[in-house]
């Protein structure tokens, strides 16, 4: 089997969808040895920046020492982004040998895995065979039914900050969805929860409380920015000064949920030395995050993909281009609350090129454009990412800025054709 066979067969087999719940990842799990019982966690839940605290929290720990693996979904360019150990990506050689094995286990099973089960199981071998200290493991959807919550205690389990999201699976309202994520916090581990809505806070800390578990709930008062800029920020956190390489205001509130699991990781007698941390924050890398793809024009790429990612958005938007109009390339999914969404755009907007991302869930760029000419917007649809990227920097000018958002699907789409169109 080579990698593109692997990649083939676990993203197109057809027996089984997600469905949550962990018996066929327990099983699958125990067919191949249950590797996830040799090893070391960070479990991080939440409905927003997940995988931006899981990268923080994979490059600090590299820095002090550890060997460490990193489990993260979806994936932006790269099947094998979804595991990588120290940075690096599982390789294909790997990546085949392990689906060969896991794939063998799992057409023996009544109930065919998901899609998700098979990758969490390869993800396990892996991380075990190659003989991680720790894996940063990030929740797929949920909490308490995600395939990932198969493992034993965590040191540690992260509840980032959370809305309203996936609602036919999680609950109809932020408190049963705050619910079903902190079941990942289990009785012997620890936790750290973002201090969003109230209410959210006061059901994780019920949960502690049952469990007996410590939990340290963020407290933002401790942190003092000292800079934002297109460049980087600087803040201190209780007098020491960092440097975080990812832009916006929520980025800074991750990096405090980020410096407060460092802590609880002390308390478990994790040794994290203080110049690890800043050196982690310092050069830590999360594509379509805020990411600068260009300068003339600005061009800026963020995967955000729901209200929740848009305020945020905005806010930077905001702070960082001081009220600069901006041209939006835009594609979305036609399921996500994308009215509301598009709507915190539109003040920023000069205007809009819309495309529609490679999912069979997608809106097509044409409505998209609809959407927007319908509320008095300059708006236009290209069919191809490539015309829409060229379309956008066009309207914008060399000294204007581009903004592409609203869908992780369309995200590594035009990473790739950006690079590949104004590769130097």
């Amino acid at each position: 089997m080579t990698k593109e066979e692997a990649i083939g067969y676990i993203e197109n087999y057809g027996w089984s969808t997600t469905r949550l719940g962990l018996e066929r990842t327990r099983e699958l799990l125990h067919r191949v040895g249950d590797p996830q019982k040799k090893l070391k966690f960070i479990h991080v839940a939440g409905s927003n920046g997940k995988g931006s605290t899981c990268a923080m929290l994979d490059c600090i720990f590299r820095k002090a020492g550890y060997n460490v693996g990193m489990y993260i979904s979806p994936y932006i360019q790269d099947f094998c982004e979804r595991i990588q150990l120290n940075g690096e990506y599982i390789d294909g050689d790997s990546l085949a040998r392990l689906t060969e094995y896991v794939m063998k286990q799992a057409e023996q099973m009544e109930d065919h895995p998901s899609q998700f089960e098979l990758v969490t199981a390869i993800g396990m071998l892996y991380f075990c065979e190659i003989g991680c200290d720790l894996v940063v493991l990030e929740v797929g959807m949920g909490g308490a039914l995600d395939s990932t919550n198969v493992i034993d205690p965590p040191e540690v389990a992260v509840i980032t900050n959370i809305g309203l999201e996936h609602t036919e699976y999680l609950g109809n309202t932020i408190e049963e969805i705050a619910a079903t994520k902190a079941g990942i916090i289990k009785t012997g581990c620890n936790a750290v929860c973002y201090d969003g809505a109230p209410s959210v806070t006061e059901v994780v800390k019920k949960v502690c409380a049952e469990k007996n578990v410590p939990l340290k709930c963020v407290d933002f008062s401790r942190m003092e920015v000292i800079s934002s800029t297109l460049s980087g920020q600087t803040f201190r956190w209780d007098g020491k000064e960092y440097e975080l390489a990812l832009l916006g205001d929520h980025q800074l509130h991750n990096a405090a949920t980020v410096l407060n699991v460092v802590e609880a990781m002390r308390e478990r007698g994790w040794k994290v030395p203080d110049e690890a941390v800043k050196e982690g924050l310092r050069d830590v890398r999360w594509p379509a995050r805020l990411e600068i793809l260009g300068r003339k024009p600005l061009f800026i790429l963020d995967g955000g993909h729901n209200p929740q990612c848009a305020e945020a958005l905005a806010n930077a938007l905001k702070s960082l281009l001081g009220g600069k109009k901006v041209v939006f390339l835009l594609g979305v999914l036609a399921d996500k609350d994308y009215p509301h969404m598009m709507e915190m755009m539109i003040p920023y907007a000069e205007s809009f090129v819309c495309l529609t991302p490679q999912s069979n869930r997608a809106l097509p760029a044409s409505k998209l454009c609809k959407f927007f000419k319908d509320r008095g917007c300059r708006a236009r649809w290209c069919a191809k990412y490539e015309s829409g990227i060229k379309r956008a920097v066009e309207e914008a000018g060399e000294r204007g800025i581009v903004v592409a958002f609203g869908s992780l699907y369309m995200a590594g789409h035009i990473r790739t054709e950006y690079a590949n169109i104004y590769a130097k």
